[in-house]
């Protein structure tokens, strides 16, 4: 049985993650955090839930920290890059695992999260949809195979709520793109076009982002010559696909020795 921690517990993917732990027979839910200002602070966890058979619910409140007396084994975090580099320092106290799927992290905060792994098991991923993992390797091959001749632009859709740009799926799409070709991401990228922009060169790589009501994810990259296009396309249809790839990689992480760890490795590929 994996004991685990979600942190984020209110937000959209956390209210999802609390429900999907407590169904699971393998899982059990040892603690639910949020910012010691949220107003769900305090409450039973079952205030947040609505799809949790009555045999399944935990008797957790929703806390700031997690208590001392508290025994976890992954930590599940989609949250703030703030609160991110906090639990993963936690982690590592504690000798947990944790699953991280908050993105937006600058270069600083992403060192201290690698710092952690020295300490503690240690995923982090900008999504975990089977799907657009299986994605990514696909348009690293296309990328691969087409060559420069075609024109590669990335196009990112999320919800209105969404805080950073472009999304982390994004970037690893198009980092994927760019190991396959030599490229450098920092130099290819252009994000987004406005005014007298000139030609497009060969090998930049074009990244738009589109903020619109409810939307998921939709996530694709275009590969286009003169005379044809290729477009690989992944589209969540709910948070599903991410939560339960999270839950299934905490399960999975439990019990790892030190060390940064991937999505890819949970499912084998």
């Amino acid at each position: 049985m994996t004991r685990i921690v979600v942190s984020g517990a209110a937000g959209r993917m956390g209210r999802r993650l609390l429900e999907l732990v407590q169904q699971d027979p393998a899982a059990t839910l040892v603690a639910a955090l949020e910012s010691a200002s949220h107003p769900a602070v305090g409450q039973p966890v079952a205030a947040l839930c609505s799809d949790v058979p009555a045999d399944r619910r935990v008797d957790v409140r929703v806390t700031s920290d997690v208590p001392p007396e508290v025994a976890a084994d992954v930590l599940i975090d989609f949250s703030v890059p703030e609160q991110t580099v906090r639990l993963a320092g936690l982690a590592a106290e504690r000798g947990w695992g944790i699953v991280i799927g908050t993105t937006g992290l600058d270069a600083t905060q992403q060192a201290q999260v690698q710092a952690a792994a020295a300490r503690c098991p240690l995923l982090a991923a900008p999504n975990y949809s089977v799907g657009v993992t299986v994605l990514f390797r696909i348009v690293a091959e296309a990328a691969r195979l087409l060559g420069e001749g075609y024109d590669v632009e990335v196009v990112e859709s999320h919800h209105r709520f969404k805080k950073d740009a472009p999304s982390g799926t994004a970037l690893r799409l198009a980092e994927r793109v760019a190991e396959a070709t030599g490229r450098d991401l920092a130099q290819a990228a252009v994000h987004g076009r406005k005014g007298i922009t000139g030609e497009r060169t060969p090998r930049e790589i074009g990244m738009h982002a589109l903020r619109r009501g409810d939307v998921v994810g939709e996530h694709t990259v275009s590969f286009t010559a003169l005379g044809e296009t290729i477009e690989l396309t992944h589209r969540a249809h709910s948070r599903d696909a991410f939560a339960r790839g999270a839950v299934q990689a905490a399960k999975w992480l439990a019990g790892k020795p030190a060390g940064r760890y991937t999505f890819e490795q949970v499912l084998g590929l």
